[in-house]
Formats: C-alpha cells, sequence, structure tokens
C-alpha cells in the first residue's frame, strides 16, 4: 500500500501571538517551537514588523525558515532554500525576496498631506523618529531603531475619537492605501496582506515538493491576521488581553486558545501537532 507524502507548515503572527503583547518574550511558546523543530516543521514568521526586527527574533530562536515582514508587504527566502529562486523574486543581502509594493516613502508623504486635516489625530514612526518609537512602544534604543528600519509600510497611532479614524481611514484609501489594523497601531501599506503572501510562499513549497500534501497552520491574534487566518488548511486564534477574537469565515473550524499570547501559541500549536500525528501524545 502506496503512502502518502506529508509536510506542515506553520505561519505564526508575532506581537500578541508569539510574543507576549506586553513584553515581547516567548519564553511560554518554547515547548512548542522544540517540537516543531523535532518534527522538522518550518516555522515561517508572519509580522507587521521589519525586516531588521525578524531577523533578530529568527537568530533568538535559530530560525532558518523564510519569512514575511510588514504586513506581507514582502516575502523573504534565504538564498538557495530551494532548488531555484522564484521568478518573480529578485537576490538582495542574502536572500530571495518578493514583494509588489511602493517604498515607504510613498506612505510617508501621503501620511504628511493629511496632516493639516488631522491636526493632532495621528503619530507615525517616521515623524516620532527613534525617540518617539521607544515612548509609544517601551523598545530600547536599539529594538525601536530596527522598528524604523522600515522598507514597504508605515505605522501609524490613532489619538483622536473613533468616528475621526474612520473618516481617516476613508481619506487613506481613497489616496490607493491598504490600512492594516493590528493589536496597537495601524499599517498603511499597498493592498498588500499576510494572507496573499502566505499563499504565495505555500505554492512555492508546493513546486519544491509536487508529491506532497502540505498541512499549513496559520496562528494570530489580531485584524491584520484575519486573511492569514482564513487562508490557511487550519487556523489558531490566540486568547489576547487587550481585545476579543478575530470574527473569520472559514469552511473549517478553527482552535481558540484557553490561555494568553505565547502559552496560548503553545497550547494551540501543540494541540494542531497531536490532532494531525505530527507528535504523539505525551511526547
Amino acid at each position: 500500500m502506496s503512502t502518502v507524502q506529508r509536510a506542515a507548515l506553520v505561519f505564526s503572527d508575532l506581537d500578541g501571538s508569539l510574543l507576549d503583547h506586553h513584553s515581547y518574550r516567548f519564553d511560554a511558546a518554547l515547548p512548542a517551537i522544540e517540537a516543531l523543530q523535532a518534527a522538522n516543521i518550518p516555522l515561517i514568521l508572519v509580522s507587521s514588523k521589519t525586516r531588521a526586527e525578524i531577523m533578530a527574533l529568527r537568530e533568538e530562536l535559530a530560525n532558518t525558515h523564510p519569512f514575511i515582514s510588514e504586513n506581507g508587504a514582502a516575502v523573504y527566502i534565504p538564498v538557495n532554500y530551494f532548488a531555484t529562486m522564484p521568478p518573480a523574486a529578485t537576490q538582495r543581502e542574502g536572500y530571495w525576496v518578493y514583494s509588489t509594493c511602493p517604498p515607504r516613502s510613498h506612505w510617508v508623504a501621503l501620511l504628511q498631506q493629511l496632516e493639516p486635516e488631522f491636526p493632532g489625530s495621528f503619530d507615525y514612526f517616521s515623524r516620532a523618529g527613534v525617540d518617539g518609537i521607544m515612548q509609544m512602544t517601551g523598545l530600547d534604543e536599539h529594538r525601536a531603531a530596527q522598528a524604523n528600519a522600515r522598507d514597504y509600510s508605515e505605522p501609524v497611532r490613532w489619538l483622536a475619537d473613533e468616528e475621526t479614524k474612520q473618516r481617516f481611514v476613508q481619506r487613506l484609501e481613497q489616496a490607493g492605501a491598504s490600512v492594516q489594523r493590528g493589536g496597537r497601531f495601524m499599517s498603511v501599506c499597498a493592498d498588500a496582506s499576510k494572507g496573499r503572501a502566505l499563499l504565495w510562499l505555500r505554492e512555492r513549497y508546493q513546486e519544491n515538493h509536487p508529491a506532497a500534501v502540505i498541512h499549513d497552520l496559520a496562528v494570530g491574534d489580531a485584524e491584520n491576521d484575519r486573511q492569514m487566518l482564513e487562508a490557511a488548511g487550519s487556523a489558531l486564534l490566540v486568547r489576547s488581553p487587550v481585545h476579543g477574537f478575530v470574527s473569520l469565515s472559514r469552511a473549517e473550524p478553527a482552535f481558540y486558545s484557553e490561555s494568553f499570547g505565547p502559552a496560548g501559541w503553545a497550547e494551540g500549536v501543540l494541540q494542531w501537532l497531536e490532532n494531525n500525528g505530527f507528535t504523539r501524545k505525551g511526547s
């Protein structure tokens, strides 16, 4: 009897999911990270964070797999990770990079144009600088500089009421921007999404493993994770200390963690591994 080849991928949001919402630590997720490593399952980091921020975290995790930055604006694949470079990608600084988005400067110019219309209603990383980002996020100077090293998007901190916010978002969208709402900030960028980036990268894995049936899990907690959570074969919603679960439209039911942040991440990932036979119960 023939055995069907199986492969698995885990696509994970960072802030509020793999990383604690307040401390940015991932200690509670380590048992599940180690289980993925033992099963040779790639952990693909997917975030609104910058390339520099994600690369630093990958080093802490000893992670050598592709990653997706700035809410899906770019996919970074280590050179020679696959047999050949994807046709739509370019090679840059040790990575095959896939992106269809205009640069950050385009969105900063748009925000500058809107400042007189919405005085005192918002701040953004480019204007705040490293010191302002430190105050907004609690990051130290080094990490704040990494957060400001953006290529394709601009994070916005909203300071006014919800009604004005809706008008602000409408003006951005009329000017061609896509506004992704995360746990702390809005991200202004092109019409990119974590979901489309996931689908594109999953296709690259399928091309390189044509005989395999790929099982993938997406993990997230916020509205900007919704398309990713809907695109994957399985979805894990991590309980947040600051907002409710995101509403999804999926044919298959999703996992909902009981614990918050990285503890909930580990809880759901380990359950998914067990349910799909990638680990043994009690292992």
